[in-house]
């Protein structure tokens, strides 16, 4: 009881402001915000996760059921046509015959539980399996994963073809080996053609950049101070040419 009790009081001093003192009206008041906050926001992810299990498992069970019916060639469609038509009506299109074709494909995309990631949304895993290229979609889930993207994030980068430009400038697997964290870039002139950093810059790709181009993009392109600062050491570690 006594820990349990003790983790409660960790947990509620890690959701303090420390710039409102608990012992003032309005710290304490801060205080419950923050584990209402936290709360709602636990929930949210909870049900995300929640949705995704369920399609998981639906599309389990419907690939499953086809191999019963192997040896008829339409049985798959037939099977998730008649599916439709009987849970649609009940639970809504979120049913349908393409959600529920949805389901199969994700199921046969991630057959193991464990590597459904609980930090991706339904909206983001519709978009990764819609992605044919498996390291194309390896590279979009991790990176959603590791730069926290929302759904319309992960959907703005898919249309911007970052994975291709990414391949223009670097080779594979040392691209794929920097998303799965094995790896962090070796030079200077590796980020600079990152095709995220040169859409903050303004910059167009080309085969090779110039202190000076970039020194130049600095100048004419408005930034934060916190922007600037976290350009300019990529700046000095170029070489001169």
């Amino acid at each position: 009881m006594q820990v349990h009790q003790h983790k409660d009081a960790m947990d509620y001093k890690e959701l303090r402001n420390p710039s409102q003192p608990a012992d003032t009206p309005d710290g304490f008041v801060s205080e419950i915000r923050s584990i209402i906050d936290q709360a709602r926001s636990n929930a949210v992810r909870s049900v995300d996760f929640c949705r995704v299990r369920m399609y998981w498992n639906i599309g389990k069970r419907i690939f499953e059921e086809e191999q019963h019916g192997k040896e008829r060639a339409d049985y798959g469609t037939y099977l998730i046509r008649n599916l439709a038509k009987r849970l649609e009506p009940e639970y809504g299109s979120g049913f349908s015959v393409r959600q529920l074709e949805r389901s199969r494909q994700f199921y046969r995309l991630y057959p193991i539980a464990s590597t459904v990631r609980t930090q991706l949304n339904w909206s983001q895993y519709k978009m990764l399996i819609a992605i044919a290229d498996a390291d194309k979609r390896e590279y979009y889930e991790l990176e959603a994963i590791n730069n926290g993207w929302t759904g319309r994030e992960l959907e703005r980068q898919i249309n911007s073809m970052l994975y291709e430009r990414l391949l223009l400038s670097n080779d594979k697997e040392a691209v794929l080996a920097v998303a799965r964290k094995e790896r962090i870039p070796e030079s200077p002139m590796e980020i600079i053609k990152d095709p995220m950093v040169l859409e903050f810059l303004g910059l167009e790709r080309q085969p090779a950049y110039y202190e000076k181009n970039l020194e130049k993009a600095i100048i004419t392109k408005p930034y934060s101070p916190a922007n600037i600062s976290s350009i300019y050491p990529l700046r000095n570690n170029l070489s001169v040419k």
